[in-house]
């Protein structure tokens, strides 16, 4: 386009001057001619330095700057600059529930101890005391002695929980029946202890060993209560005796206290020990040493719900997201606990697993993972109980790797230990836990929550939504300044060999559309509106139909009030015309209201642009960003400044107060022109349905719930959005390939930021 300028305009001027006026080619008239050549070069520079869309790296990265800081005190601490976009596409989150979905202060509300079930923490005296001393040592002794309960820090408040929350709710179990666990400790310390145990995903339980003050040992065990009752043989009654624990007993065990406990959203915990009287066993064969068992007490522990996780859940399922609970608890548990989270809902026809269950369902008789059995499974499964961390990375690899559906699932997992690295890896977004997380899962992880909040979550999923829109809004209205840009400019030049708009005014232009625009529009704060949409698609144009529809509308009144003020102006406004003027012309008043009249249409154009889904209220939230109304105000100052004190340098000379009304109220029924635009359906629009691609009618919900001014326009979201640049950049550094940008911004799918 500069180029074809530059030719059309020195043509113009040869054949004029020297064909039509049959001037002779004077040797003292050459440094006039090549002044002229230079003029015509400048405007063909000028053409293409607006014509190309610079500005859009800027807008990307001061929109994704902007939003990662915002994000830390949304409790977001964004690790990979990527992952903050790319929750915006979101389409699936993996939670765990111990201190994501739940409050992570766990305690001991229900027992049952000596065939008696416990509703409430009864009074020690109830126990014997053996069996109020088993229960005390196998608690104190075998948790880490890094857990322990602490005054609380204000009065009135909590005792503080430090360490592992499961071990802090048996201590305060302890601690309710009036014992001294830190007593037990001190008696025994951790460098006495014997053997230890540890807690794995496998077994799901902990053991410690010590030695009796008679000789011998006694191992004290804790775990998953439906897997220890299995370890056991025996079992503790009323009065503190072993009797025999058999099979049917088991049964009748799970049938009549854990399920009602787990259908409570308890999580049961089976305390056990074991003497070793008469020869020391082999410690290292651990399935040998985990069994004959005694069981002591399985108690009941609570985690409550946080009481913000079902709402968030609800926005969730609107904004088109599928939360599923990943957890090591009981299944009934699980489900209980989704129940009241929202996850699952009665009359779901949706699947609660467990980890065994699950891999049973996706492997054949080789035990390897077959995709098309999963793709049977994962999109109605919403809970995954007793799951280890390898359950959960095939569930994420699974569920990314799935061909179901048109697009390519977004996954966004949680995990704060050492075995969900693989998964916080894998996962297109991993969240760790700032509190509860591990070094290696926070080392793995994209971002980390800092208070391991699920409402965090969904902040990110708003702000990652919010940075697509920014960069749409701004590109929406950069294409609208550009194709009326070049438009005048390269019209304007081949008519009166002068362009309307010149080189030092363009680059002015170009530095609203650019910096100052980019700053404005891409640090819009995000609303609720965000979460009332489905995910863009992977796959979707970078400009839908309303986008186009709004930049050729704009651009129409833009394009038809400059051209009646270049040829027409010098009579609305009764000066003298400004069109072919001789070189070295004073600037006129012609073309300064041209000038500011076009400027001024982009400043109010900038307002309309806030909103790209057709609102109707433009100015909806607009004293919420301190930024925007600080870029217009400044914007329009310096435009005074230029036009009354601009003088030559600006070719511009000082209005009078009612030529600068005009040019107001002309800047201002872009405004007006606006609202006639967003009246118009767009699907009425017959010759915008092939634009972009754009998406049909049936692909496209709505939730109607909430909606505050969103029109027809909405229904039609833009399902893609802003990242070409790369591809733009390789095209134009293979010296064989010549593609025009305007083809890859309209054809080009979107781009992650991070393959910029």
């Amino acid at each position: 386009m500069s180029a074809l300028t530059v030719v059309i305009l020195i043509l113009y001027f040869v054949v004029d001057n020297f064909v039509v006026q049959r001037r002779a080619w004077l040797p003292e008239c050459t440094p006039v001619y090549i002044q002229y050549f230079v003029k015509f070069f400048i405007i063909g520079i000028t053409v293409l330095v607006v014509a190309v869309p610079e500005g859009l790296p800027l807008a990307v990265t001061i929109s994704l700057a902007y939003s990662v800081k915002k994000m830390m005190k949304d409790n977001n601490l964004v690790r990979h600059l990527d992952a903050c976009e790319t929750m915006g596409n979101a389409t699936a989150i993996c939670s765990d529930k111990t201190g994501t979905l739940t409050m992570n202060r766990m305690t001991v509300v229900q027992a049952y101890v000596g065939n008696t079930h416990y509703r409430q923490i009864p009074s020690p005296d109830v126990f014997p005391p053996k069996v109020l001393d088993l229960i005390v040592n196998g608690i104190s002794i075998n948790s880490a002695y890094t857990s322990k309960i602490l005054p609380p820090e204000k009065e009135g408040g909590l005792p503080r929980q430090v360490g592992n929350k499961t071990e802090c709710a048996l201590l305060g179990f302890v601690t309710d029946l009036k014992q001294d666990y830190q007593a037990v400790r001190n008696e025994i310390p951790e460098e006495t202890l014997f053997k230890v145990y540890t807690f794995n995903s496998v077994r799901k339980s902990m053991s410690t060993v010590i030695r009796k003050p008679e000789g011998g040992f006694r191992m004290f065990s804790k775990g998953a209560s439906e897997i220890m009752l299995r370890k056991c043989n025996r079992i503790l009654d009323k009065e503190g005796e072993t009797i025999p624990f058999k099979s049917e007993d088991r049964d009748d065990m799970v049938r009549n206290v854990i399920e009602p406990m787990a259908s409570e959203g308890l999580r049961t915990i089976c305390i056990a020990y074991r003497d070793f009287d008469d020869t020391e066993p082999m410690w290292d064969n651990e399935n040998e040493i985990l069994t004959e068992l005694t069981c002591i007490m399985v108690v009941g522990i609570e985690d409550p719900v946080r009481p913000e996780v079902p709402d968030a859940i609800r926005k969730c399922k609107r904004a088109g997201i599928t939360v599923r609970m990943v957890t090591g608890d009981n299944v009934n548990t699980a489900r209980a606990i989704a129940t009241k989270c929202g996850i699952l809902t009665p009359g779901d026809n949706l699947l609660c697993l467990e980890g065994k269950e699950f891999n049973r369902l996706i492997r054949n008789e080789k035990g390897a993972v077959e995709q098309e059995k999963l793709d049977k499974v994962w999109p109605k499964l919403r809970v995954l109980a007793r799951s280890s961390p390898t359950d959960k990375h095939t569930l994420v690899k699974g569920i990314i790797d799935s061909t179901v559906g048109e697009q390519r699932q977004v996954v966004a997992v949680t995990g704060d230990g050492t075995n969900d690295g693989p998964a916080l890896k894998k996962a297109d977004v991993g969240f760790a836990m700032g509190i509860a997380g591990t070094d290696v899962a926070k080392e793995a992880s994209d971002i980390i929550l800092t208070d391991d909040n699920f409402t965090s979550i969904v902040k990110a999923v708003m702000w990652g939504r919010n940075v697509y829109d920014s960069i749409s809004k701004f590109l929406q209205f950069q294409l609208t300044v550009n194709v009326v840009a070049v438009i005048v400019a390269f019209t304007g030049a081949c008519i009166t060999q002068d362009s309307p708009l010149k080189a030092v005014q363009m680059l002015w232009v170009n530095l609203i559309m650019d910096t100052f625009a980019s700053l404005a529009l891409a640090t819009e704060p995000p609303t609720d509106s965000l979460l009332r949409r489905h995910p863009y698609g992977r796959n979707k144009p970078l400009i839908s139909r309303t986008m186009m529809k709004n930049i050729l509308g704009h651009a129409v009144y833009q394009l038809t009030v400059v051209f009646v003020l270049v040829f027409a102006g010098e009579q609305l406004f009764d000066i003298d015309s400004g069109r072919k003027a001789p070189l070295h012309a004073p600037p006129s008043q012609h073309y300064t209201i041209v000038f500011n009249t076009f400027v001024l249409m982009q400043l109010f154009n900038e307002i309309n642009c806030r909103k790209i889904h057709g609102e109707k209220n433009v100015f909806a939230g607009i004293y919420h960003n301190a930024i925007f109304c600080s870029v217009v105000l400044g914007t329009f100052f310096c435009q005074i400044v230029i036009v009354e004190f601009g003088g030559k340098p600006f070719s511009c000379t000082s209005l009078t107060l009612e030529q600068w009304l005009w040019c107001l109220f002309i800047g201002i029924g872009e405004l007006l022109w606006g609202q006639v635009i967003s009246a118009i359906p767009t699907e009425s629009l017959k010759f915008l349905k092939e634009v972009g691609h754009g998406a049909d009618e049936e692909e496209i919900t709505k939730d109607a719930e909430g909606m505050e001014e969103i029109d027809l326009a909405e229904m039609e979201l833009r399902r893609g959005q802003i990242l070409w640049f790369r591809g733009l950049h390789r095209i134009q550094t293979q010296g064989h390939c010549k593609v025009s940008p305007f083809f890859i911004l309209f054809n080009c799918p979107v781009r992650e930021v991070s393959h910029w």
